[in-house]
């Protein structure tokens, strides 16, 4: 197997000038859509790293607090994707106590 590169710690997994950003997301679903696999589909489509950190899915609704890293622009045009396949995203209130 070839050597893996190492990583300067602290350094993103993408590609690109600039620090990644970090954003947090509440996702609700329509209950179209909750079969779909939306989030594997974003992390396709845009350069992104996607981390789900908590959802709820029932017959009627499915949430999601999702975790976007990236450029700014990706997160963007994610959030845009996202709205446009009829999920209501909203920005996560972070507490002091963060999780």
């Amino acid at each position: 197997m070839p050597a893996r590169a190492k990583r300067k710690p602290g350094s993103s997994k993408l590609p690109g000038n600039g620090p990644p950003q970090k954003t947090r997301l509440w996702l609700m679903y329509p209950p179209r859509m909750i079969t779909n696999p939306v989030i594997w589909e974003l992390s396709q489509k845009f350069k992104v790293i996607t981390n789900v950190r908590q959802a709820s899915v029932t017959d009627e609704i499915g949430i999601v607090c999702l975790e976007l890293e990236g450029k700014r622009p990706d997160i963007n045009a994610a959030i845009k994707w996202l709205e446009k396949m009829g999920i209501n995203v909203e920005p996560v209130e972070i507490n002091v106590i963060e999780s």
